[in-house]
């Protein structure tokens, strides 16, 4: 069987071809038999999706992503999904990087990346925490946290 699996950080994601629609239409065009897909953070490797597609998947089966941060943004998470996945044969497929061999020289790609991949997030953290602190100090109106559901109405209203 060939599994799919996509995923966004939020489910308002839908910047540059990496909405969950467009990995899923990706990832079929790919080969991908059935795709699970969440709008989940990649920080967490419980994701409710994700864990109906580790309890489907089986030995000898093919998994394929978009990019290998899709399936989580923490080094030592995807290494371990990784090695695991390639212990019970099953073939990882990341669209943008080629298929990932149980190789000295496979893993040590994977070990690269997947470090990479946390990299990036902790860099994002920073940069959402750094514009928090300049807005409370630059804008009296600045409130932490969601907008109420009626800001988004009247948003909209005035459009």
């Amino acid at each position: 069987m060939i599994y799919g699996y996509a995923r966004v950080s939020t489910s308002g994601q839908d910047l540059y071809g990496t909405s969950l629609d467009d990995q899923i239409a990706v990832l079929k065009q790919n080969g991908a038999e059935l795709v699970y897909s969440d709008a989940f953070t990649g920080t967490k490797m419980h994701r409710p999706e994700f864990d109906k597609l580790m309890g489907a998947i089986q030995d000898g089966d093919t998994l394929i992503v978009t990019k290998l941060d899709r399936l989580g943004r923490t080094s030592e998470g995807i290494i371990k999904l990784i090695k695991d996945f390639l212990k019970r044969d099953i073939t990882v497929r990341v669209l943008n990087m080629g298929t990932i061999e149980n190789t000295p020289v496979g893993r040590m790609i994977v070990t690269f990346l997947a470090g990479f991949a946390e990299f990036e997030r902790d860099l994002i953290v920073e940069r959402t925490k750094a514009g928090k602190e300049y807005k409370k100090l630059h804008d009296p109106d600045y409130r932490e946290g969601r907008k109420p559901a009626e800001y988004d109405t009247v948003l909209f209203q005035a459009l």
